[in-house]
């Protein structure tokens, strides 16, 4: 044996070292990313800095890109590129210049993201499942403390009486919580009820409720209603489907008898009462969410390349609480557009894929009921700077690609099976 050919399988063993090295490496900073997600009360975040510490590392482990990801690079560039053209409109404005680059960093991250589960990692979503219900629970629990003031100065986790955990505003703690509740739902829907998901379900729904934002539980009612019919369709046999409607009953009834042991609380009565109306004096009237919406319409007509981040509050004094009219409004038609059509071709791409048995079914069953709650929630809130929006997006085209590619591999092994039983015969 020759020297050359001695030093071939120690190279082939150190390059198999590396790799294996570099993918521990990914998973850990992919954990500690998403496990750092839920602190967002201050900017940069920790989860905004190691966004480019998790890039560096999928570079390193040659996470690869899928050519069925294409549609979804060109369509967040075509966003990205008229975010940027609009900052002609308002100069060298410091915070127009940080908007724009939030939607850049997000815009990356969703691909990112993409590229990550594409390949339908089973090890690496459920670290990410990990890392997302305990950044859940972590916030969750910070909330209860401010909430039950159970700690001197835990005021600063509420906002005007209304939890906001470790986020600045109530109306983006309670549609992040939505996500880890229905992986723990469809969870007790296919394995059956644990005791350790069922308490962290409970914990994690009364934190969802004291966030008492009306959009968020509207979010909750549709994703789970979009998630649960899923589930069922797509139960293997009568008696798998006859187990969901159990649960199903019986996940109503504990949810009625939380939010009548809830309205118990003095607080949380009056909060109840107070948030559930369907209408709120901020809705309607001069000045009101509906209003400016209308101004929101004449004003996208008569600018089609946008105002520019901002410009419509520094014009007409508030926002106009719907992230597709923000999409036009900030980018102009173009970006608007393109905006619009990467949410739209996300839901069709989920919806032509998420009934294909795959390994990872039920991870994009759940990723796509949440991302159709938080697409129809976007009609009364701006969404575009959600971090867990653009997770979601990322995890719908990583395992949309990944169930294409599944399915294409099974038509090709039966085929090639097929081939070789003629050939035999």
């Amino acid at each position: 044996m020759t020297a050359a050919s001695q030093t071939l399988p120690v190279t082939a063993a150190a390059s198999g070292n590396v790799s294996a090295l570099a993918q521990r490496l990914l998973n850990l900073v992919l954990f500690v990313t998403v496990l750092t997600s839920s602190i967002a009360f201050i900017e940069p975040s920790p989860h905004d800095a190691l966004m480019p510490v998790l890039l560096v590392t999928c570079v390193a482990a040659r996470v690869g890109f899928d050519r069925k990801l294409v549609a979804l690079l060109l369509l967040t560039v075509a966003w990205l590129a008229c975010g940027a053209l609009s900052l002609i409109q308002v100069g060298d404005n410091a915070k127009d210049i940080q908007y724009v680059g939030t939607s850049v960093y997000l815009g990356i991250a969703g691909v990112m993201f993409a590229c990550l589960f594409c390949d339908g990692n089973l090890t690496r979503l459920a670290i990410m499942r990990r890392g997302y219900l305990l950044a859940a629970l972590i916030a969750t629990v910070a909330g209860y403390i401010g909430f039950f003031h159970l700690l001197p100065g835990a005021d600063i986790f509420l906002d005007h009486g209304r939890v906001r955990a470790t986020f600045k505003d109530p109306n983006v703690y309670g549609p992040f919580l939505i996500f880890p509740i229905l992986w723990l739902i469809v969870g007790v829907l296919v394995r059956g009820p644990r005791l350790l998901d069922v308490t962290a379900l409970m914990i994690l729904l009364g934190g969802l409720l004291l966030s008492f934002s009306r959009g968020a539980w509207g979010h909750f009612a549709v994703s789970a209603a979009v998630g649960v019919t899923i589930v069922f369709a797509v139960a293997s046999d009568p008696s798998m489907r006859l187990r969901i409607m159990a649960l199903g009953c019986c996940a109503i009834l504990v949810v009625v008898m939380l939010l009548i042991a809830a309205s118990l609380i003095g607080p949380v009565h009056e909060m109840i009462v107070e948030r559930a109306k369907l209408i709120q004096p901020y809705d309607v009237g001069p000045g009101g969410r509906f209003w400016q919406q209308q101004l929101a319409i004449n004003a996208i007509l008569d600018n089609p390349s946008g105002l520019g981040p901002f410009e419509f509050f520094r014009i007409y004094g508030l926002q106009q609480h719907n992230v597709y009219m923000q999409g036009f409004l900030v980018y102009g038609w173009l970006g608007g557009a393109a905006y619009l059509a990467l949410v739209v071709v996300t839901l069709t791409l989920g919806l032509l894929t998420v009934s294909a048995p795959t390994p990872w079914q039920y991870y994009l069953i759940t990723a796509y009921a949440v991302f159709v709650g938080e697409a129809f929630e976007g009609l009364i809130v701006d969404t575009d700077h959600w971090r867990h929006f653009f997770l979601l997006l990322g995890l719908v085209w990583g395992l949309g690609a990944g169930t294409i590619n599944f399915r294409r591999r099974q038509a090709y092994g039966e085929q090639s099976e097929d081939g070789l039983i003629a050939a035999a015969a």
